[in-house]
C-alpha cells in the first residue's frame, strides 16, 4: 500500500512540476500535511509559517537523504535546488497553524511554562516560539507530532543540525514531554 501511495505521490510530483502556479505544484504536499499546510493527519507536521531557511535545509535534507522519511526522500529526490528554494518560500507564507479549539489545562500549561524556562526553549525558538531563520517555528504545531520529535531527541534517533536538542532533552521525562508538545500546541 505504501509503495501504491509513493507512486502516486511521485507522479502527481513530476505532473506539477508542469503546474503553472506554486498552489498547484503544493497540491500533492497538502495531500499530507493538510490544506494550506494545516496537518490534520496523525504525526504530521504542520507547514504553515515555517522558517523559509528552515523549510529549505529539511527539503534539501530529504532530498540528499541525510533525513530518512521514505514518502519524503521520495517526494524530494526529483527536486532540483531551485524547486527546493521555491516550495519553502511558499510554505513560509502559508498561515501558521492554529491551536486545537479546547480550552487548555491550566495546571499542564504552568508546569510546561516552567520547562520551557528551565530548559530555554525560547533561546532558539523565541519568545512565542516561532523560531527563526535555520530554527523552526514550533508553536501551534501538532502534539502528537512534537511528542514523538522530542522522544526521538531524547533516544538520539532524531538528530538536529548538531546535538543541542538531544542534550536538552536529556533530563526531560516522559511526563514532561507530554506536557511540553501540550504546551506547545497550544501557545497563543
Amino acid at each position: 500500500m505504501l509503495r501504491k501511495v509513493l507512486a502516486l505521490a511521485f507522479a502527481l510530483v513530476v505532473s506539477s512540476a508542469r503546474c503553472e502556479t506554486m498552489e498547484e505544484r503544493a497540491a500533492v504536499c497538502f495531500a499530507c500535511h493538510g490544506e494550506h499546510g494545516q496537518s490534520e493527519l496523525e504525526n504530521t507536521p504542520s507547514l504553515g509559517g515555517q522558517q523559509a531557511p528552515y523549510a529549505l535545509i529539511q527539503l534539501f535534507m530529504f532530498r540528499e537523504k541525510l533525513r530518512a522519511f521514505e514518502p519524503m526522500n521520495e517526494m524530494a529526490k526529483p527536486l532540483g535546488d531551485d524547486d527546493l528554494r521555491a516550495f519553502s518560500e511558499f510554505i513560509a507564507k502559508l498561515p501558521k497553524p492554529r491551536p486545537p479549539g479546547d480550552a487548555p489545562e491550566p495546571a499542564r500549561m504552568q508546569r510546561a511554562q516552567a520547562l520551557v524556562a528551565r530548559h530555554h526553549c525560547n533561546s532558539c525558538h523565541g519568545a512565542d516560539l516561532s523560531g527563526g531563520e535555520n530554527v523552526p517555528r514550533i508553536a501551534n504545531q501538532r502534539e502528537d507530532y512534537l511528542a514523538r520529535t522530542l522522544a526521538e531527541y531524547k533516544s538520539n534517533t532524531r538528530h538536529g543540525y548538531d546535538a543541542t536538542m538531544a542534550e536538552v532533552m536529556q533530563p526531560v521525562t516522559s511526563e514532561q514531554i507530554a506536557d511540553l508538545a501540550y504546551y506547545i500546541a497550544r501557545v497563543r
